[in-house]
Order: C-alpha cells, then sequence, then structure tokens
C-alpha cells in the first residue's frame, strides 16, 4: 500500500540561485517537477512506465505560496501527496522546508490532467494509477495556514 506522504531531499545547487544567493522563485517549479517524478517512482512507476501504462499528465494549474527563502548550498526537503484524484485528473499537494530545522519555504499544489497525446484531450487515468493516488491520499500535508 502507499505511503499518504513522500519526501525528495536536495541541495541548492548555485546555478538556481539569483545573485544573493537565494533560490530564484521560477526554481521551485523545476523543484515540484523532480518531486513529482520521484513520488511516481515511489508507487511504482517511473516517468517512462507512467507514459506506457496511458498515463501523460500534463500540469495545468499550480499555486505557490512562499515563506521563506532558501540559499545556496542549503539541504530542502520536498514533501508530495496525493490530495484528490478524478476520473482524469489529480490534484498534488507539496510542503517544501529546509532539512535540519524543518523550516516551511514553500506550500503549493498542482493540478494534472491525463492528456492523450494523440490529440491532445483528456482522457481517463489508468485504473491501477487511479487506484495507486486514490490509496495514497492523506492528511499527512496540514498546511498551516498564514
Amino acid at each position: 500500500m502507499p505511503t499518504p506522504q513522500f519526501e525528495h531531499a536536495l541541495r541548492v545547487r548555485y546555478h538556481e540561485t539569483d545573485s544573493q544567493g537565494i533560490v530564484y522563485h521560477a526554481r521551485y517549479l523545476e523543484y515540484l517537477d523532480v518531486a513529482m517524478t520521484e513520488y511516481f517512482r515511489d508507487l511504482g512507476w517511473s516517468y517512462p512506465q507512467l507514459r506506457a501504462a496511458g498515463c501523460d499528465p500534463s500540469l495545468v494549474r499550480t499555486t505557490l505560496e512562499f515563506k521563506r527563502p532558501a540559499a545556496f548550498d542549503e539541504e530542502i526537503a520536498i514533501r508530495v501527496a496525493a490530495t484528490r484524484v478524478g476520473t482524469s485528473s489529480f490534484t498534488l499537494g507539496f510542503q517544501v522546508r529546509r532539512a535540519g530545522d524543518a523550516e516551511l519555504l514553500l506550500v503549493a499544489e498542482t493540478v494534472y490532467v491525463n492528456f492523450d497525446p494523440a490529440n491532445r484531450h483528456a482522457r481517463p487515468l489508468p485504473d491501477a494509477v487511479r487506484a495507486r493516488l486514490a490509496g495514497a491520499i492523506g492528511d499527512a500535508l496540514q498546511v498551516p495556514v498564514a
């Protein structure tokens, strides 16, 4: 059975920062994408396997709430959990925390739609993917309200 929450760690690299050594805001979208890919690997599918199974998730909406900055060479932990699973879409919740003191840096939510690559229309999620995601939904990412 999948766990309700997954965590992926990474270290902030120099080229991801601005002139003050702070992570450039757009880089967080890359971090979320990496964490989503690793989350699916944890659920049992590499990205190529996921596509071969009939799931080609495309990002349709992202919300980001910046809490605190991350800096060059800091290790951060990206927590991921499925928060909603529909017929052809799913929503993931994210928290980015500073490793060590677990200070909350960013809260995000992403919505993905499973598209048919032939016609770029939404198509139902494969049953196995939908079931695995639905089984992983939990309240593991309770996000503090600012």
